[in-house]
């Protein structure tokens, strides 16, 4: 108790809720302009947040987590562009809502339903959390390298495109990720004679450059298609009110409840995050509703379920990476940078060494939620204009940023190259359709499992069985292995679907 009230008191001052409102506020801002995600947010405010303290850091990211997400329900519902992948099935119903005029009824269960379920998450998160940390100080290095093992398959295994491609991009991850001294001998690994690799690649530049220099490289190849006129922006969506009635939210209790618990559970799996949570609880809505003809047309039911269980995802999300120190999702993952910039080690110690500041994470969480609420409700107006302001404007700007936070992280220009260099690796994956979170995750996990392996195998004298024969470690390698077949006979299932009308035509 005497932590969780020393956590609430970092937070609840005048400079940390400012950080987190302006953390909210700039998160909205990424989440509404399409193609600046959350995950872009927290990546170029990573430095930022280590010129503060760790409280006060992590609780300007944390703002910028809820806003990002939350944000993306702008361009879903006025452009049907989605501005973060957890928006995707918003556009959906909330298009075809403000196309009816009822844009203010999109946004009024919008906003509601993301602020219920994210609060609702957050609580789950603060209950969870310590005894899932408490059990998982029983666990060894057995049990941290068949988990880590289990994160990284999974999250290849559930990313966009082929199996191989998931798996390729996971291995060139922990590959990268072994550059520079050994974690326990510090012997030089692929630093081709160049001192500059000798410290191996620092997050922050590998974080930047991989999702948000490639992003920008990708906008500047289709400029002219990704451009927004400011003709199509329509300043005109205001809601009186909340929007609707609330006996509409009543109603749509159990269409909430069951995204919710979709959103917290999709969010708790690591690698899946709310880009998937949207669509599996769109997807379940449809299936249980008696007029299912009717979504798409603009129905309550498909923003309330898409917004439900974006939102949950995210402390869903934050369950595993507090915990045990494995991301949910890619946004996690930035958070994981974050703590590790601010000399925080997730897992099951982050409770007994950080206690305060694990609850002023939450505390931050549960006022970016009322924040998040009414920026949307009372700045509507203000983030649609944000959506036409010219690109060419804005990403510069971005790009600035990048440099500059990547330098100064460790004051080394080498981490500029690096910036630019993991930037146009990006790039190149994203056009050849490699999906950049199992890197991502695999740079950040790759050194987990080994330091877990070499050090199992210490203790064992270089037997791997014991490995085998721990039951928990035992229960991750065998749901890794049927994640995988899972997979794969998914994948082959869907290929001979696609192929036979093919063939019967033929």
């Amino acid at each position: 108790m005497d932590a969780i009230l020393e956590g609430f008191s970092l937070v609840f001052t005048f400079n940390g809720i400012l950080i987190v409102l302006l953390g909210v506020a700039l998160g909205l801002i990424f989440g509404s302009i399409p193609g600046l995600t959350a995950t872009m947010a927290v990546a170029i405010c990573l430095p930022i947040s280590y010129g503060l303290g760790a409280s006060e850091g992590m609780a300007l990211l944390m703002g910028l987590y809820i806003g990002g997400v939350s944000g993306g329900l702008i361009p879903a519902t006025l452009l049907k562009i989605p501005g973060t992948p957890s928006s995707i099935s918003t556009t959906f119903d909330g298009y075809p809502m403000a196309q009816k005029g009822l844009a203010g009824r999109a946004f009024g269960l919008g906003i509601m339903s993301s602020f219920l379920a994210g609060l609702i998450s957050i609580v789950i998160l603060i209950l969870i959390s310590p005894p899932l940390a408490e059990f998982a100080l029983n666990f060894g290095p057995f049990e941290y390298f068949a988990i880590t093992i289990f994160a990284l398959t999974l999250i290849s295994s559930l990313s966009e495109g082929s199996l191989v491609k998931g798996l390729i991009s996971g291995l060139l991850g922990m590959t990268i990720a072994f550059v520079g001294s050994a974690p326990i001998d510090a012997y030089p690994r692929f630093t081709f004679g160049m001192d500059s690799l000798d410290a191996g690649f620092d997050i922050l530049p590998v974080l930047i450059g991989l999702f948000a220099i490639s992003e920008m490289l990708k906008v500047l190849e289709n400029r002219k298609k990704n451009t927004i006129h400011k003709d199509e922006v329509k300043h005109d969506y205001r809601i009186k009110g909340l929007g609707f009635k609330p006996i509409t939210m009543i109603k749509q209790g159990w269409n909430f409840i069951r995204s919710t618990a979709i959103g917290v559970g999709i969010g708790i799996l690591p690698g899946i995050g709310g880009g998937t949570a949207n669509l599996i609880a769109y997807a379940t809505a449809k299936r249980q509703s008696k007029h299912p003809e009717k979504f798409g047309t603009g129905v309550d039911d498909g923003v309330v379920a898409s917004e439900s269980a974006n939102n949950a995802a995210i402390g869903g999300a934050l369950v595993p990476l507090i915990s045990l120190g494995i991301p949910g999702d890619t946004v996690t993952a930035m958070l994981l940078g974050g703590l590790v910039l601010h000399g925080l080690q997730p897992g099951p110690l982050l409770f007994e060494q950080n206690g305060p500041i694990v609850y002023g994470i939450f505390a931050a969480l549960i006022i970016a939620n009322v924040f998040m609420m009414l920026f949307l409700y009372l700045g509507m107006r203000g983030f649609v204009r944000l959506l036409s302001v010219p690109r060419h404007y804005l990403y510069p700007i971005i790009i600035a940023l990048c440099v500059v936070g990547a330098f100064g992280v460790n004051n080394r220009l080498f981490d500029a190259g690096a910036l630019l260099f993991f930037g146009i690796l990006g790039y190149i994956m994203i056009k050849t359709k490699f999906p950049l979170t199992p890197l991502i995750l695999g740079f950040i996990l790759g050194p987990i499992a080994e330091v877990n392996l070499r050090r199992g195998l210490q203790l064992t004298g270089g037997e791997f069985t014991p490995f085998l024969t721990s039951p928990i470690a035992a229960t991750f390698f065998a749901v890794t292995i049927l994640s995988v077949v899972f997979s794969v006979y998914k994948g082959r299932k869907g290929r001979k679907t696609e192929e036979g009308p093919t063939q019967i035509s033929g």
